[in-house]
């Protein structure tokens, strides 16, 4: 009989050197030949698909996936991307050749980092992008259904083991390594911690990654609330260290003296493998080394960590391959039918319309349709997705909707060349995007693709000195396709217009100027002053605006698609100043629909934007997140009507005029961010979306039950009925609010269904006491203020459909 995991683990562990044990503690284990011990690294990225090592199923960002409010859709996907994880690890080259993976082959972890649970507090984050929702309740329940696609169905072996990302308070990007977050307790207890506990307790996260940041004055990555509340709640949790967070304690955040300290107090805190100084482990191998040898630690402190990681391992059947049931996975898999299928389900599904005036949607059969903005004809990545296998833009899922129309595409920018106002040389063509500006970067940043080769202007060469059109797109972790125009005369709006500019790398690696090569004529971007810098003219061949409004007016129908990239002013390390869209992309959005009133909206983005102009004067608006490979086809498929849209926004759309507590304000309830606490204006509530179907709800009852002494659950039911000739799906939500409590509301109970035309279904959730009671700080525990409890059972947060009472003392 095999043995369990936990004495897999520990067999292991007795048999291991000190030193071994010490060199266990890196990210990168090395290989012990005599116990048959392979090498192992923690971490694979598995966000929504597998990341980084090639072609792969990609899904929707985590932020789309939320907007599904669809537990057995997550639990899915989940177990479709931890099936191609396997199927990289276990059929490494046909994995590899099928992903046209050309590099070296990378190792692959069945550790995956993923999902993200940290609420999505603040639409300004440069990470929105990764997380499910604004709501604490509802992240958990669907990080939970994630993580348990990840972990498999086999009682004992998981086929992969999931860590979430990122403990604690993470969620700003500025500073992110020093800022100091301030979390009262309350907002702790009921709104940070909550994400993390349902996975947890559910027993299908495996480990947990805490995050760069400090709260309430002490590093994450030795904070005590590890042991205190994670290893409470779960013993075994592998506590995987960020990417360079333990030298960090010492480098950047000062909090210990040595490395030796930081690193026997992040041990003792319960952070149990350490992704440090990438591959090299010499280092922090020299710093354990040095802690046990000055008692800082003990050989103990070293078991402990070493067996939480040795028991990730063997959960996963590493040793006891024999027993695995998910062995025989093989490259097959990736990107196979099924999961083409099921990335195209979940776009679907993932899609919100927003707004839908004098029934401008569903289109009808058009003669002419004009695909116009720079996302209308490319899908986007980001930083954690994989390599898209295939792609489908929003133009491409037209033409196949609508085979006998005709689809014309602008991007809307501007043709511009670059000369030298030296008279040296002519650049360009190039069609110019201004992206706007972020925290990072309050001057706008620019890409400039040549029109000649569609290439982006980058850098190139040895020291990244050159300058060329050579990048297919925007990417990497030092994107070296933005560029920064810095006026000469400090007249911004008049140099760009007509006088002279510099060109400036926004890579934060380089920020060099570009100048002309005399010798060459080739552009290099060596220039440390801009006194050795080029000046050029930014001179506009062809209006952008123009074209967009010519075929605007030219066309039966008009689809804008406005959007974010994802590696440009919000992304990790990089956070948005506002919800504005680019000032290039407002001025496009108001020539369009002046050309053409009848417009139909679309925006493809990481996160909320202020679109307040645009809820008042397009007809018809649609929300869907950066949605991988299909994501043309649900754009089309929603249009048309051929599918019924059922997205629910997982994030309120504040209003432009909103004034949104600072960045670094984590005081959730005093501050009132989210649905639960924020009186702000907002253009569209959390968990609002329309569909072209109607539903009616009957007169709900609630029932008070007591389960067990103490232990007070809330039944809640309620009727749906599909009361148009349209099939389609109903998010039911479910919320509570106190007669004069704090917050608004809370969601407490949510479910999607499916309903035929004429159908009827009864929902009914039970609500436990802890979902809607609240902390007591002096009390150090969950308790329930008497009063009259309003129950709603709403189309949205700010749209109750059946309301029932009770009274609770």
């Amino acid at each position: 009989m095999t043995p369990a995991p936990e004495d897999q683990a520990a067999a292991l562990l007795a048999e291991l050197t000190v030193a071994e044990k010490i060199a266990f503690l890196h990210q990168h284990q090395p290989a012990v030949d005599r116990l048959g011990l392979a090498k192992f690294h923690t971490g694979c990225e598995a966000l929504h698909g597998v990341a980084w090592i090639g072609k792969a199923t990609v899904y929707p960002q985590a932020v789309g996936l939320g907007a599904t409010w669809d537990r057995d859709l997550l639990r899915r996907v989940g177990a479709a991307v931890s099936t191609e994880v396997r199927a990289f690890k276990q059929d490494t080259a046909n994995a590899f050749q099928l992903s046209a993976q050309t590099e070296k082959f990378p190792m692959v972890s069945l550790n995956v980092w993923a999902p993200v649970v940290n609420p999505l507090r603040d639409p300004r984050w440069g990470r929105n992008e990764e997380g499910y929702s604004e709501d604490a309740y509802a992240t958990s329940e669907l990080a939970t259904a994630y993580c348990t696609g990840l972990r498999g169905e086999h009682p004992t072996v998981w086929r992969t083991t999931p860590v979430l990302k990122h403990f604690l308070a993470y969620n700003t990007e500025t500073d992110r390594d020093l800022v100091d977050i301030q979390v009262p307790e309350r907002v702790l207890r009921e709104y940070e911690l909550e994400a993390f506990r349902g996975p947890i307790e559910a027993g299908v996260a495996a480990g947990v990654m805490p995050g760069y940041n400090l709260t309430n004055g002490v590093p994450n990555h030795v904070h005590p609330l590890i042991n205190d509340v994670l290893h409470a709640w779960d013993p075994e949790l592998a506590i995987c260290s960020d990417a360079q967070a333990p030298s960090n304690l010492v480098d950047r955040e000062k909090f210990f003296a040595t490395h030796a300290e930081s690193h026997a107090a992040a041990l003792k805190a319960g952070v149990d493998s350490y992704t440090d100084n990438s591959a090299d482990s010499q280092p922090t191998i020299e710093r354990f080394t040095e802690a046990l040898d000055r008692g800082l630690i003990t050989e103990a402190d070293v078991d402990a960590a070493v067996r939480r990681v040795l028991l990730m391992r063997a959960r996963s059947g590493e040793f006891a391959p024999e027993d695995d049931p998910y062995a025989g996975i093989r490259a097959d898999v990736i990107d196979c039918a099924q999961h083409r299928e099921l990335s195209r389900e979940a776009a679907l599904a993932s899609v919100v319309l927003l707004k839908n005036e004098g029934g401008a949607l569903p289109l009808a059969e058009p003669g002419r349709v004009a695909v116009i903005g720079h996302l209308g004809s490319r899908v986007m990545t980001d930083w954690y997705s994989g390599t898209l296998p295939y792609e489908v833009s929003v133009a491409d899922g037209l033409r196949a909707e609508f085979p006998s129309a005709a689809v014309d595409v602008a991007d809307g920018a501007d043709l511009v060349v670059l000369r030298d106002a030296g008279g040296i040389g002519e650049f360009g063509p190039f069609r110019h995007q201004d992206w706007g500006t972020s925290v990072q970067c309050p001057i706008p940043v620019h890409t400039l693709q040549s029109v000649d080769n569609g290439r982006y202007l980058t850098l190139t060469g040895e020291g990244d000195t050159e300058i060329e059109a050579a990048a297919a797109t925007p990417d990497g972790w030092f994107v070296k396709e933005l560029w920064e125009f810095e006026t000469v005369s400090g007249n911004a709006a008049a140099d760009l217009a007509h006088g002279e500019l510099l060109l400036r790398s926004n890579a934060p690696h380089s920020r060099k100027y570009a100048r002309v090569e005399r010798a060459t004529g080739r552009l290099v971007a060596d220039a440390e002053t801009p006194e050795q810098a080029t000046r050029f003219r930014l001179e506009t061949v062809a209006s952008g605006l123009r074209e967009a409004a010519e075929l605007a007016a030219a066309a039966d129908r008009v689809v804008l698609v406005l959007g974010n990239d994802p590696h440009i002013n919000g992304r990790e390390t990089v956070d948005r100043d506002s919800l504005a869209l680019p000032p290039g992309q407002e001025r496009l959005l108001h020539a369009v629909v002046a050309a053409n009133p009848g417009t139909v909206l679309v925006v493809v983005s990481s996160y909320p934007y202020a679109i307040d102009w645009a809820a008042e004067n397009v007809p018809a608006i649609v929300w869907s997140s950066h949605a991988g490979q299909e994501l043309g086809t649900a754009i089309a498929q929603v249009l048309s009507g051929r599918h019924n849209p059922s997205g629910r926004l997982p994030q309120t759309w504040y209003s432009g005029d909103a004034e949104l507590p600072g960045r670094e304000d984590y005081d959730v309830i005093g501050s009132g961010w989210t649905y639960r606490y924020s009186r702000r204006a907002h253009v569209y509530p959390f968990g609002h979306g329309l569909t072209y179907a109607t539903f009616d709800y009957s007169t709900p009852a609630v029932a008070v039950r007591e389960i067990l002494p103490g232990s007070l659950t809330l039944s809640a039911e309620v009727s749906v009925a599909n009361t148009s000739g349209t099939a389609g799906h109903e998010v039911v939500q479910l919320y509570v609010r106190r007669e004069g409590g704090e917050a608004r509301r809370a969601l407490v109970g949510f479910d999607r269904i499916r309903l035929e035309p004429g159908e009827s279904r009864r929902i009914a959730f039970d609500v436990p006491r802890e979902r809607f009671a609240q902390w007591s700080p002096e009390r150090s525990e969950r308790f329930l203020p008497p009063g009259e409890y309003v129950f709603e059972f709403a189309r949205s947060s700010e749209d109750a459909a059946a309301v029932a009472r009770v009274e609770l003392s």
